[in-house]
Order: C-alpha cells, then sequence, then structure tokens
C-alpha cells in the first residue's frame, strides 16, 4: 500500500470514481436507525452498532437475507420506507467534499458516483447537497447485473466516461469498493475516516489512503 503522494503523479488519471455512503455523505447514524427499526419490527431484535457498521457497503438484500431470509422483501420493504422518510433528516456532509470534487474537475478529471445504493436514494443523497450536478457518472445496481465487491460497476463507469479502468481511481470507506476498483483494473484508494474497521480494510491492500477527499486535490495534476 502507499500513500498516495508517492505514487499519484505517475499516473494518468482521468477519473475519480467515488462510492456514495460514508465517502461522500455521512449516512452512517441513518442506516444503524433504518437497521434497527427494521429488525425490531420484524425480529424484535435490536443489534449492536458494531455488528451493524460490519455490513457496511454491502448490498442491503444481501445483508438482510443473513436475519431473515424468507422474510427478506418485507424486511428490506420496511427498511426503505423508514430509510427515506428519515433520510434528509439523519444525513449529514462531510467537510470540504463539495469544493474538492470541484477542484478535481477545474483538473479537467472526470468524476462520478460507483454506488450499491438504489438510483432514487443515490440521487436524493446527492440532491441534499448539491453534488448531482457535480457527476460526469452515477452507476448504481439498476445499472450493472453484478454489484460490489465484482469490478462491473467501475467497468460501466469507465465505459460511459470513453476511458480504459486502469485511467481511474475507486475511493470508497469500505473493502467492497477497495476490490470492485481492483477487480476492474482500476486503482483503489480508501478513506481513513471509514466507520469500519480500517485495519481490516487495509488487508484488502488498497493502492492508495487518504485522510480527506480535498487530499486528492492536492496530489492529481
Amino acid at each position: 500500500m502507499y500513500r498516495l503522494k508517492k505514487r499519484i503523479d505517475e499516473l494518468m488519471i482521468k477519473a475519480v470514481l467515488f462510492d456514495l455512503d460514508g465517502t461522500l455523505i455521512n449516512t452512517n447514524n441513518l442506516i444503524i436507525k433504518s437497521f434497527n427499526h427494521t429488525f425490531k419490527k420484524h425480529l424484535n431484535k435490536t443489534l449492536d452498532e458494531k455488528e451493524i457498521v460490519m455490513f457496511f457497503g454491502e448490498p442491503l438484500k444481501e445483508t438482510l437475507a443473513r436475519y431473515d431470509r424468507e422474510n427478506v422483501d418485507a424486511l428490506l420493504k420496511t427498511y426503505m420506507e423508514y430509510n427515506e422518510v428519515r433520510h434528509d433528516e439523519l444525513t449529514k456532509s462531510f467537510e470540504g467534499v463539495e469544493d474538492a470534487i470541484k477542484a478535481i474537475k477545474e483538473r479537467d478529471i472526470k468524476v462520478g458516483v460507483v454506488t450499491s445504493k438504489r438510483r432514487v436514494m443515490a440521487l436524493k443523497g446527492l440532491q441534499l447537497f448539491g453534488l448531482d450536478r457535480l457527476m460526469d457518472v452515477i452507476i448504481t445496481p439498476e445499472d450493472t447485473k453484478l454489484h460490489k465487491p465484482y469490478g462491473e460497476p467501475v467497468l460501466k463507469a469507465c465505459e460511459v466516461l470513453k476511458i480504459n479502468p486502469e485511467e481511474a481511481i475507486m475511493v470508497g470507506d469500505s473493502y467492497y469498493d477497495i476490490l470492485c476498483g481492483k477487480n476492474a483494473g482500476a486503482k483503489a484508494c480508501l478513506v481513513k475516516y471509514t466507520a469500519l474497521p480500517i485495519e481490516e480494510i487495509l488487508k484488502y491492500d488498497p493502492d492508495y489512503t487518504i485522510d480527506s477527499i480535498r487530499e486528492l486535490v492536492e496530489f492529481i495534476a
């Protein structure tokens, strides 16, 4: 693994692809409350926050099926209804993200989102902080057959942007993001403000680690 500034100048980067939740916007509290509302209603149980956090980045239906595969569609419906109603109230911004994205685009580098979040909610989160208008591509589960950690979402974004995967960096807060980038042949970058245990994600050998999105601006030429 390399710190970003040691290698970024050697790359011909044409696009930075971001995960959404936990990377560009802070939905940690929203996700935790949505899970526990769902589990309390259907299973009469409340999970420890640390247990829920370990599933961050994983496709939602896959996570819910771990607890009740037979009734997963009912759990999914409850989760989505609660999540949508409480979304704007419980979603927060990460400081400096909008300015950093604008600065990256000023360097003639494309910017996009690659998320496991369904499109309607991904757009809701981006629009809440005015980030939707800055995106050159938005890839959600509706756009691919295989989702994170497979490389198809990043490959789809590169196809839309008309670039090669090796000309892109996938930036995210979970090992799903790291593997998605690597499996596509792109570079993978971990944000160190992840809610997940960072030592666990480092086992997946991200190419770079950054303390903030602003750090990308400083080293992408």
